[in-house]
């Protein structure tokens, strides 16, 4: 049984990889609806990621491709993140955040701005990061470094 009626989450999601798809698959196990915000070009360029990183719309593709063959795009609304917190401060807009260990962060920081503007907390629901065989985390940054793949498997040099 479903926990939230509508539950969010956010990312780049550039090398849709392993992790990425247990953040996401957790989103749906616990929400209704998932709302997806999901990093703008310019968003990307201000967070000044250490490589390059695919186009919005190369990775809404792919986030729809992976969503599409899991059968879950119907119960997904996937939206530009134009900043950090998308529309997770207005009010009535979800019930939880479902976010990454590196990103729980950002969803505390959420937490007090709605607090701020008189809205209630948002449930924050937490995972962890998604290790690689050598157990260190799977990121898009290692990915694009050529250390592993998107399942998390070593590269030779």
């Amino acid at each position: 049984m479903k926990k939230f009626k509508a539950v969010a989450v956010g990312g780049t999601f550039d090398e849709f990889h392993r992790g990425h798809r247990a953040l996401l698959l957790k989103s749906f196990e616990i929400g209704d609806r998932v709302l997806i915000g999901l990093s703008t070009d310019e968003l990307v360029q201000r967070l000044g990621k250490p490589h390059e990183i695919s186009t919005y719309d190369f990775r809404l593709e792919e986030l729809k491709g992976f969503l599409r063959g899991e059968g879950l795009l119907e119960r997904a609304e996937i939206m530009p993140l134009h900043d950090a917190y998308g529309i997770t401060l207005s009010k009535g807009c979800v019930d939880a955040l479902v976010v990454s260990r590196e990103t729980e962060k950002t969803a505390k920081e959420i937490n007090k701005k709605r607090e701020a503007k008189g809205l209630e907390p948002l449930n924050i629901v937490v995972i962890d990061m998604v290790p690689a065989y050598n157990k260190k985390p799977i990121s898009t940054t290692r990915i694009r470094r050529g250390e592993i793949d998107k399942e998390g498997q070593m590269l030779t040099r």
